[in-house]
């Protein structure tokens, strides 16, 4: 096999993917655009980041310009702090960002509101939760993840909180059968995540549930997506906009509520506006409300996306 121009790491991930013998965990997820692997404790880059700047990334992170070694940094800030795609994993249940799907999620579980949740995490993969504190420890620090591989610390944790692993052996990430498991179950009113690269989905979970089965899908990780996911993405409940121009420009006049500016969140259904509501009561955050046209955006708060190289 020839090498042309790669580090050691991508080789390293080149003969994993071509050597089905070779059983290294690896987990692919995004972070700011950027496509990264974790593959036997190294990071590394698949893509360039989508994002040059984000005001949410500078406040958080400390960093201000995103390149490649910023997305190491902020990934490896997650791994040593937090245990990400380890088995140090840790579960944090305090909010991380105010309108975040896994806050929402889990205040609406309290509430009453809803039954069950399908969501993903690393070294787990599809997981079926029925605990709020286990939705929020997965969600505070998750990452757009594309595929994990399991880890028997982490699977442990969330079947003994609340959880049920819908494939302990091999991590998949499956939301349409973690729907249907659910379903079967016997759960009524279930929240459902789904990230931007897996938004063609969206339309068969719309179709799976019988009429006495409430789905709420909840849209996320939309930073990679372009004009061909729009019209999967309308058909959510709720949608991140994350740092999309597109999501802006395309779901934001479709709002009934929004959610942040920096980082909107567009509530495109009754369901959606009647759970975020129910939220919003439970914030102890003070919160500005007010009639606007749809979206409201602030141009020096955006995330500023790269610009692609010209070929």
């Amino acid at each position: 096999m020839e090498f042309l121009n790669i580090s050691a790491s991508q080789q390293k991930l080149i003969i994993v993917n071509h050597n089905p013998s070779i059983t290294l965990a690896r987990h692919l997820f995004l972070c700011r655009g950027a496509k990264v692997c974790i593959c036997d404790n190294e990071i590394i880059l698949l893509t360039e980041p989508a994002v040059e700047r984000c005001p949410f990334v500078e406040s958080f992170y400390g960093v201000s310009g995103i390149d490649e070694e910023a997305v190491r940094r902020i990934v490896r800030y997650k791994v040593d702090h937090f245990g990400f795609c380890s088995p140090k994993r840790k579960f944090i249940r305090e909010k991380v960002v105010i309108f975040g799907s896994s806050e929402i999620i889990s205040a609406c579980m309290r509430l009453g509101l809803i039954d069950a949740a399908v969501i993903v995490c690393d070294g787990a993969g599809t997981v079926v939760a029925t605990d709020a504190e286990l939705v929020q420890g997965i969600g505070s620090i998750m990452n757009g993840v594309l595929e994990t591989s399991p880890i028997k610390e982490v699977i442990s944790y969330i079947s003994s909180h609340g959880g049920e692993v819908l494939d302990p052996e091999n991590a998949s990430i499956d939301q349409i059968n973690g729907v249907r498991h659910a379903i079967s179950i016997g759960f009524k009113r279930i929240a459902v995540t789904v990230i931007g690269p897996n938004s063609h989905i969206i339309p068969k979970l719309r179709s799976l549930p019988p009429n006495d089965v409430t789905v709420i899908i909840f849209s996320t990780c939309n930073t990679v997506v372009g004009e061909n996911e729009v019209k999967f993405l309308k058909e959510a409940d709720i949608v991140c906009a994350s740092a999309s121009q597109t999501v802006r420009e395309k779901i934001g006049p479709k709002a009934l509520i929004q959610l942040g500016v920096t980082i909107p969140v567009f509530v495109l259904t009754d369901i959606g506006k009647r759970l975020v509501l129910a939220y919003i009561q439970e914030c102890e955050e003070p919160l500005l409300i007010s009639r606007v046209k749809m979206p409201f955006i602030l141009e020096d708060k955006q995330p500023v996306l790269r610009r692609k190289r010209e070929e």
